[in-house]
């Protein structure tokens, strides 16, 4: 059996794995991904990925736009092909540990497989965090939901609550008020988070109604019986007109921030810096202080989430891979 299964080992498919798999595989490396869900990532949520550098959908002979920049689905699918384009490898599973022995990092995979490789990029990324508010957990698919453009069409027409005050919430409201024109965003702060621009375009859409210095308390099923769906919120005010208030709602879409998605290297057989909120710690070559060791995207503590940067750090970390393969191989280029 040899040593190594692959040169690359590539944890997670959302952009920053997915750009990693292209520019690891385009450096004649042996790449592989392994992906527990659909490549992608959190980018396949994305509505309208509006911000991505030219992605301006088509222009017509006079420069106007003819059609409109792609969703996030048809970007991640693109990512994917032109991955498998360059000769990368993608496994469906879950990695559930991660060890290193000399200079071989071996994966321990959900089904009781194994794969071994010279360097490992970690691109998990980060899931939604809980409110853990009394009724989220109870209702989880019966009206509490953390990805509009899966389940907003469910409620077309329907009064939708929206709770953050960053980039997604602000996003995920501006979808879901093209089904409704009863979309309710509550913030606990005085202001947005959010890009300016984002938040701008929120405040002025005439189908959301913004309501700042709001707290979710409770999430109830309005008088439906045990096992219904949402029917009820119970939201508190603060500041000088301070109270607690219940209010009909038949969905509420939670964006709350992330937790980051670091379990493989926080403990076991490899274990890397980590910050105070988890967050993989890196050089500015995306290295973690493991050698062979890289993470790339919204795992990597101080990254800007957002898919532009998520992918040129995946670029960075595939090339600063292949510099470590090199040098272990007495190849590297002086």
């Amino acid at each position: 059996m040899p040593k190594f299964d692959v040169d690359l080992l590539i944890i997670g498919a959302g952009p920053a794995g997915l750009t990693a798999a292209q520019y690891g595989a385009r450096a004649n490396l042996k790449v592989l991904v392994i992906e527990q869900l659909s490549p992608g990532g959190q980018a396949l949520l994305i509505d309208v990925l509006e911000n991505y550098p030219g992605n301006i959908g088509q222009l017509d002979a006079a420069g106007n736009v003819i059609s409109g920049p792609k969703t996030g689905y048809d970007f991640s699918r693109d990512l994917h092909r032109q991955a498998e384009s360059f000769g990368a490898s993608f496994l469906s599973g879950s990695a559930i540990s991660l060890k290193k022995e000399g200079d071989t990092f071996t994966a321990g995979l959900a089904d009781g497989g194994a794969r071994k490789a010279t360097a490992v990029i970690i691109a998990t990324g980060a899931g939604h965090r809980l409110l853990d508010v009394p009724g989220e957990k109870e209702f989880a698919g019966k009206g509490v939901s953390y990805c509009a453009t899966c389940d907003g069409p469910f409620f077309r027409n329907k009064k939708i609550f929206v709770v953050g005050g960053g980039d997604a919430a602000c996003d995920e409201a501006q979808y879901l008020s093209r089904l409704t024109n009863q979309v309710v965003l509550i913030h606990r702060r005085d202001r947005f988070r959010a890009q300016k621009a984002i938040a701008e375009r929120v405040l002025h859409n005439p189908n959301i109604e913004v309501r700042f210095n709001t707290v979710l308390k409770e999430i109830g099923g309005g008088g439906n019986p045990a096992g219904g769906k949402v029917g009820a919120l119970l939201l508190e005010r603060t500041g000088a007109d301070s109270g607690i208030y219940e209010e009909a709602a038949d969905a509420v879409f939670i964006f709350a921030g992330t937790i980051p998605q670091s379990s493989l290297v926080s403990g076991g057989g490899v274990k890397t810096a980590l910050d105070e909120n988890g967050y993989i710690i890196t050089d500015q070559k995306m290295a973690a202080d493991v050698p062979g060791l890289f993470a790339a995207g919204d795992v990597r503590s101080g990254s800007f989430r957002q898919v532009v940067v998520a992918a040129g750090e995946g670029a960075v970390a595939a090339h600063s891979a292949a510099e470590y393969i090199d040098e272990l191989n007495d190849r590297a280029y002086h």
